[in-house]
This record gives C-alpha cells, sequence and structure tokens, in this order.
C-alpha cells in the first residue's frame, strides 16, 4: 500500500531549491516509479493508495491501484493503519506499505523482500539509507503492529514487533533506503547510474543542471 499525502505542500524540505511547482512535479514522478515498481513485481495481490489528493488519485487509478480516500489529513501512521485495517477485514494475509518519494525501488528488490519473509505472524523493515526511517514495512497479518512513521521510525517498528512478540527481519536495499527529503537526497539520486522516470525529468526540466551547477560541479 501506499499512503500518499496532499500535493499541495509537497516536499517542503526542499524548499531551498525547488519551486513549489515543481516540488509537486517532482513527488508526482516518484510516485510514478514506484506505481511501475510495484506493478512488475512478482509476489503481489493488488495496490491500495491511501490519499485525498485528486492528481494522486488518478495517477494511482492508471496503474490499476484500489484507493481509499483519506480526507482527514491525519499523517502517514494513520494511513498505513487504515489501510491495515481494511486489507485485515478483507481477508488480506499481508500488508507491505512503502513511501511514494522512493523512485530507486525496483521490482527485484520488492521481490527480494517478499522472499525474505517469515511465517506469520512476522514483520520485516527495510531501513532508510541513514537507519532512522522505515522505507519498507511489510506486516503479515497487516494489523500485527501498530504503525510510527516519523523520526527514528526504524527503531519505533522494531520495539513494535517485539512487544508483540515478533523478531522483526531487517532487509537493507539500495534503492528503497533511498528516499527523498532533502536537496543532498537529489544530489544522491542524481549520482546513482540508474534509469527512471525522476532521473529523466530532473534532467530534461534542467533541474538537474542549476543544482549540479549551484553546487558547483
Amino acid at each position: 500500500m501506499l499512503p500518499i499525502k496532499g500535493l499541495a505542500n509537497a516536499k517542503t524540505r526542499l524548499a531551498p531549491v525547488l519551486q513549489p511547482a515543481e516540488r509537486r512535479q517532482l513527488f508526482l514522478r516518484m510516485l510514478e516509479d514506484v506505481l511501475a515498481a510495484l506493478t512488475a513485481a512478482r509476489g503481489l495481490d493488488g495496490i491500495l493508495a491511501v490519499t485525498g489528493d485528486g492528481a494522486a488519485t488518478d495517477l494511482a487509478k492508471r496503474f490499476g491501484a484500489r484507493v481509499l480516500l483519506e480526507t482527514a489529513g491525519r499523517g502517514q501512521s494513520a494511513a498505513v493503519a487504515a489501510a491495515a485495517d481494511a486489507l485485515h477485514a478483507a481477508g488480506a494475509a499481508a500488508m507491505l506499505a512503502l513511501p511514494g518519494d522512493v523512485p530507486l525501488v525496483t521490482a527485484a528488490e520488492i521481490e527480494t523482500l517478499l522472499a525474505a519473509h517469515g511465517k506469520a505472524p512476522a514483520v520485516t523493515i527495510v531501513p532508510a539509507a541513514d537507519r532512522r526511517g522505515s522505507n519498507g514495512l511489510l506486516c503479515s497479518p497487516p494489523t500485527a503492529i501498530s504503525f510510527h512513521f516519523g523520526d527514528d521510525s526504524f527503531v519505533a517498528h522494531q520495539a513494535a514487533a517485539q512487544r508483540h512478540g515478533i523478531e522483526p527481519g531487517i532487509v537493507t536495499l539500495a534503492g528503497l533506503g533511498l528516499d527523498i527529503d532533502r536537496p543532498e537526497d537529489i544530489a544522491e539520486l542524481l549520482s546513482r547510474p540508474t534509469a527512471t522516470g525522476t532521473q529523466a525529468w530532473l534532467a530534461e526540466s534542467g533541474i538537474a543542471q542549476r543544482l549540479r551547477a549551484a553546487a558547483g560541479r
């Protein structure tokens, strides 16, 4: 599942280097890359997006995703919890939660994560590159733990699993580990020898050249 915030104030920590319209477009390009990886991955039964944003809803539906409407803007943890409850009620055995700002994630990485997941009840976490955030969270059943996204969520989710008697699995993945929140994250994205829609857009829009010039590269 994908918790998708409204695009009106997308990626505010990138405000020093990107205009509001550029930040919105960047988020949509990243979301498209994530949806493409999810669609191509084997072993998933479907995609559920939780959002109240019209553009994000349209994009998710283009990839065949179901959309759970979120109008309260309660944050990522509440959105993931709502998806977990809905999937559990529908009889789903497991839930994989990914953010929409990890454009380097691949279908192969998702399949690696699924293969590493243990027998239910189980929790598998993909940490962010800084080992603070949780960039991938696979739970079986979907409601196996409470959700604590935000600063230091990697540690918080490990603790949540342990409170439920589950020793979480940890899988480190280079693509999924990079979430784009800060200007230095964009620089890291541009340095990777991969070909995503996000990287292509940064180049075609002139943003990549602008940021490299500002950094003296």
